[in-house]
C-alpha cells in the first residue's frame, strides 16, 4: 500500500506542523495521572482550542474544523512529530463526543461537545465495577426514575480520570428486574453532584490516573440519558468500539514511540542484549503496518462503511506493539530502567510508558474478551 497525499492535504499537514512548532510547550509537562500534571495538560487543551485544534473532525458548530479523517490522521501525525502532550480529555473527545455525535439528541451536542472541544469540561469513564470489570453485563449499579430524574446508587471502580476531572460517563441498570445486556441506559453524571464520592487510586508509580466513584442517591436529569431508556448497552458498546478502533489510539503514537526506540537502540547499540535489534526493526514494522490498517479504515468509513467486530483485532494489535516497544526499550536501558532518577528524563519517559502498556491488554475490554469476539463475530466459531 503507497499513501499519496493531495495539494490540499500536504497544505493542510504545513499549517498543523507551523501552529505545533510555534505553541508546543518547550519542556516536557509533569504527568497527566497528577493533580499538578493534569492541571497543566487541560492548560494545553485550551491552547489547542485556542487554534481550533480541540477535536478536527467535529463540525465547526461544535467546536471543530469539519474535516474528513484522513485529515484527522495527518493531524496526529504532526501532533506526536512535535512532541505535543497526551490529552487530557481523551475520555470525552475520542469515546464520548463520537458517540453523542451518534446517539445524542441536537441538545445534548449543542450542550455538551463545544465545552468538551475547548477543554472546558473534562470527562472520565465509569465502566468498570468491583464485581464487573471485563464482564460488563454484569453492572449492578442501579439508576432508579423519579419523576424527571434519575436516582442513582451504587460503585463505580478503575474510572479513568475521575480523580480530577468534571463529569462521567456510564450505563446503570434502569430495570431492576433485568438481567445481563437488558435494562442498562447510558447517564452522564457531573462528579461535583451531591452524593458523589471519588476516592483515587494510586498507580504503580504512586499517581492516580483512577478512580472508584461513589453514588449514595445522586440525582441526575433524565436528560442526561443518551438514546432511550434500556438501550445503554448498544450505546455503550458503539463507544466501546470507538475506543478500540480509529480514534483513541492513533498510530502516529506508536509510530512516534518507534522512532524514539530506534533512537535508543542507537545509543545503546554497544550493550544491546541479544535479539533487541530484530524487536526494534519489529516494533518499527508493526507501527507502520498499524498505520497502514488504520488509514484503509479510515478510508472504508468514509465510504459508508462501519467498524464493527473488527476493532477487536485493532485492540490486541495496538495494545501488544505498545507493550513489546516499552518492553525491548526496557531492556536495552538494562537494569538501571527501573530506577527513576532526577538525570534521565528519558530513562523516566520509557519506565512511565512501560508501566501504562501493562494495561493496554486490559482496558478497552481485556484481549481475552476479544480474542473470543474474534472468534464468535469474525471466525464464526461456536461459543
Amino acid at each position: 500500500m503507497e499513501l499519496t497525499y493531495t495539494p490540499e492535504q500536504n497544505a493542510f499537514r504545513a499549517e498543523v506542523r507551523a501552529w505545533m512548532a510555534a505553541h508546543v510547550p518547550a519542556e516536557p509537562l509533569k504527568t497527566l495521572e497528577g493533580r499538578e500534571g493534569f492541571d497543566q495538560h487541560v492548560a494545553w487543551e485550551r491552547t489547542l482550542a485556542s487554534g481550533n485544534w480541540g477535536m478536527v473532525t467535529w463540525p465547526e458548530a461544535y467546536g471543530g474544523r469539519g474535516l474528513d479523517l484522513i485529515r484527522w490522521l495527518i493531524f496526529e501525525e504532526e501532533y506526536y512529530r512535535a512532541g505535543a502532550p497526551l490529552r487530557a480529555n481523551q475520555n470525552g473527545i475520542f469515546l464520548l463526543g463520537p458517540t453523542i455525535m451518534e446517539y445524542g439528541t441536537e441538545a445534548q451536542k449543542a450542550r455538551f461537545l463545544t465545552p468538551m472541544a475547548r477543554g472546558e469540561v473534562m470527562w472520565a469513564q465509569a465502566w468498570s465495577e468491583p464485581n464487573a470489570g471485563s464482564d460488563m453485563a454484569a453492572i449492578r449499579s442501579r439508576a432508579v426514575r423519579d419523576g424527571d430524574d434519575y436516582v442513582i446508587s451504587g460503585q463505580k471502580t478503575w474510572s479513568s480520570r475521575a480523580a480530577f476531572a468534571d463529569w462521567c460517563f456510564g450505563i446503570f441498570r434502569t430495570d431492576p428486574d433485568s438481567k445481563r445486556h437488558k435494562g442498562l441506559s447510558f447517564i452522564l453524571v457531573p462528579l461535583d453532584a451531591p452524593g458523589v464520592t471519588i476516592r483515587p487510586i494510586r498507580q504503580l508509580h504512586g499517581e492516580t490516573g483512577f478512580a472508584e466513584i461513589f453514588f449514595d442517591e445522586v440525582r441526575v436529569p433524565v436528560a442526561n440519558r443518551i438514546a432511550g431508556e434500556g438501550e445503554g448497552w448498544n450505546v455503550a458498546m458503539a463507544t466501546a468500539g470507538f475506543e478500540r478502533g480509529l480514534m483513541l489510539r492513533s498510530p502516529a503514537r506508536f509510530q512516534a514511540a518507534a522512532r524514539r526506540l530506534v533512537d535508543l537502540y542507537r545509543a545503546h547499540a554497544d550493550t544491546a542484549p541479544l535479539g533487541a535489534r530484530e524487536a526494534v526493526l519489529q516494533a518499527w514494522m508493526d507501527a507502520q503496518a498499524y498505520a497502514l490498517n488504520t488509514y484503509a479504515v479510515a478510508a472504508t468509513v468514509m465510504a459508508g462503511g462501519h467498524i464493527g467486530a473488527e476493532a477487536s483485532l485493532n485492540k490486541i494489535f495496538w495494545s501488544e506493539l505498545d507493550r513489546a516497544a516499552h518492553r525491548t526499550a526496557m531492556s536495552l536501558m538494562g537494569a538501571r530502567a527501573e530506577l527513576r532518577t532526577l538525570e534521565n528524563s528519558t530513562a523516566n519517559a520509557w519506565q512511565e510508558g512501560y508501566i501504562f502498556s501493562l494495561s493496554g491488554p486490559i482496558y478497552a475490554g481485556s484481549n481475552e474478551i476479544q480474542r473470543n469476539i474474534i472468534a464468535e463475530r469474525l471466525l464464526g466459531l461456536p461459543r
